[in-house]
């Protein structure tokens, strides 16, 4: 489905992604429209597939999770069945925040979120029991710098 996504559409979906427990009332004042145009918009974009779901988004570290690791896997398995193994091992596992298909000389990229180290370990163990891999990467990530899930909104095009 094409949707042409114009200006209040953009200021719509600026403020879901800023705070989407906002009342349509407070979304109305904020975009500068009434609240049954911006319902109504709202609904379009969720119908066409522009707003997948409306979550709340957790404090990994508040919750014990201390240690994000990003995993570098590279595999000489290219078989449909082998990547049908490797997508449901990932699935599986909660502690897969994001994983990544990639092109260049690694494969996937993982994003792991654990309490430590151990965790790791445990998470590690268990994956490579279930896939074979050629050879497994792990990077600590000793500071977060920059975490968003906002997506710039570019300009309506004319």
């Amino acid at each position: 489905m094409s949707l042409r996504i114009d200006e209040l559409d953009r200021k719509i979906l600026d403020e879901l992604q800023r705070d989407a427990s906002q009342s349509l009332d407070e979304i109305a004042k904020r975009v500068g429209s009434s609240k049954t145009p911006v319902w109504n918009r709202i609904r379009k974009l969720r119908d066409a597939g522009v707003i997948r779901q409306q979550t709340v988004l957790l404090d990994a570290e508040a919750l014990g999770y201390e240690a994000c690791f990003f995993v570098l896997i590279r595999t000489s398995e290219h078989e449909a069945s082998w990547q049908a193994d490797f997508l449901k091992a990932l699935r599986d596992r909660p502690e897969v925040q994001e994983a990544h298909r990639l092109a260049g000389d690694i494969d996937y990229i993982l994003k792991v979120r654990v309490a430590n180290a151990r965790a790791y370990d445990a998470f590690y163990q268990a994956l490579i029991s279930e896939v074979r891999v050629h050879n497994v990467t792990a990077l600590l990530s000793m500071e977060e710098i920059k975490s968003t899930t906002n997506l710039p909104l570019l300009p309506a095009k004319s």
